[in-house]
């Protein structure tokens, strides 16, 4: 499907140059999303014991709990990318994030507290969390020599808003606010980056495409999920991910403390150290990949990382270093997102991303449920120890070693490849 851009006025750009400001400047608004949106995923890391309060959950449920969020997210994947596809970025981002605006607030609100004012059935029983968002491809029209840059770029900044959904929202829930308020101010933020992104998004002339019915909308799917590519930047992704997402984000605060015997306070600074090596990884590791021609790289320093959180004593090593060292070398999960775009055509680049966010957060969805049942039977329904993490975190390692093999297996794409072709 071609497509011709515009800017937001309708106005045609005279030039290349003019082409992409008007992607940068909405690119910037993406950034923007991309921060609330990772500061609102792992905030919940820094409220577990309020979550099981307010819901009644033990381990295992507060897990399930926080896995619906990736489920909506894997499921919303397929759909926005398709719809970037089709309709372009100009509506279909904007919408996205409305969605998580809305379901950001949702969470803050007290059903609970409701419940029993009613007389309802006990908390926890009824009480539902409903919070989505659509998987959405940031930075359209950019050009193809920086792409892993810029996906490096966006994702620095997602991280550095789930750092600060850690190192600056556990301060805010334990003094200026309390924990269902921050749900509730985090989603108006988000609806006025909503607003702003609809405004300043370049709108797109489609093809007759765009009219066709809605099962075309589908089409690109077909291409990009019969490449065995896909599925291989699906599984590496995916993999790489878990030891940030299920651990860093969720139970890292928890590890800190029940494990580490840490105080909340520097647990929770020192969690946040994993997403702030993000920061710092993701456009190091992606300007690394543009600037050798080659998109793979291994991930021997995250593993590195992982095997001295889990296995050496906490006292041998500086705070923060360990956790700074495995986001660093986590910046590699974005590497995977740079070549399942480029290994299916054009047209398909919006449905690439979604078919790989679906994949990486069904693993993920389907991990962090699973995770927290195992931790509660190794615990045997007593508090969690150190023994627990340890014995747990062989997944992770195990994660990373699948990653690494398969690897192997992926297409090299980078420009060093595609000048000697």
């Amino acid at each position: 499907m071609s497509t011709q851009t515009i800017p937001s006025g309708g106005a045609k750009p005279t030039d290349a140059s003019a082409f992409q400001t008007a992607f940068i400047i909405a690119w910037l608004f993406c950034l923007l999303f991309y921060f609330m949106e990772y500061a609102v995923r792992s905030a919940p890391s820094v409220m577990l014991p309020e979550l099981r309060a307010a819901f009644g959950l033990n381990t295992a449920g507060l897990s399930s709990l926080i896995g619906l969020y990736y489920y909506s997210y894997a499921g919303f994947a397929i759909v926005a990318g398709a719809s970037v596809d089709r309709w372009g970025a100009k509506y279909t981002i904007p919408a996205g994030v409305l969605i998580l605006a809305a379901g950001t607030a949702m969470f803050g609100v007290n059903e609970c507290e409701l419940d029993r004012r009613r007389g309802a059935v006990p908390a926890g029983r009824r009480c539902r969390v409903r919070v989505c968002r659509s998987g959405l491809s940031c930075g359209p029209g950019l050009p193809a020599r920086y792409l892993a840059t810029a996906i490096g770029i966006t994702q620095c900044v997602g991280m550095l808003g789930g750092s600060a959904g850690q190192f600056a929202v556990a301060p805010l829930i334990h003094g200026a606010l309390e924990w269902h308020q921050f749900w509730v101010y985090a989603g108006v933020l988000t609806l006025f980056i909503a607003v702003a992104m609809l405004i300043a998004t370049p709108r797109e002339h489609l093809s007759q495409g765009a009219n066709a019915s809605i099962w075309t909308t589908f089409a690109p799917y077909k291409i990009v999920l019969t490449n065995p590519q896909s599925y291989l930047c699906g599984l590496v992704g995916g993999l790489l991910f878990l030891p940030t997402t299920v651990f860093a984000m969720t139970w890292g605060v928890s590890f800190l403390q029940e494990g580490w015997q840490l105080d909340y306070p520097q647990a929770v600074d020192r969690a946040a150290s994993v997403a702030m090596g993000w920061v710092f990884g993701c456009p190091l590791l992606g300007y690394i990949a543009d600037r050798i021609g080659r998109r793979l790289a291994g991930a021997a320093l995250m593993l590195a990382a992982t095997l001295a959180i889990f296995y050496l004593p906490p006292e041998t090593s500086p705070p923060y270093v360990l956790g700074f060292l495995l986001g660093v070398g986590s910046g590699a999960a974005m590497i995977p997102y740079s070549i399942i775009k480029e290994v299916n055509p054009d047209h398909a680049k919006g449905s690439a991303t979604g078919a790989m966010n679906f994949l990486v957060f069904v693993m993920t969805a389907l991990a962090a449920p699973a995770f927290g049942w195992w931790m509660q039977k190794l615990a045997g329904g007593t508090a969690l120890t150190l023994e627990v993490f340890d014995i747990a975190g062989s997944v992770y390692v195990a994660a990373i070693v699948a990653a690494a093999i398969l690897t192997l297996f992926l297409k090299e794409t980078g420009s060093a490849v595609r000048a000697t072709n």
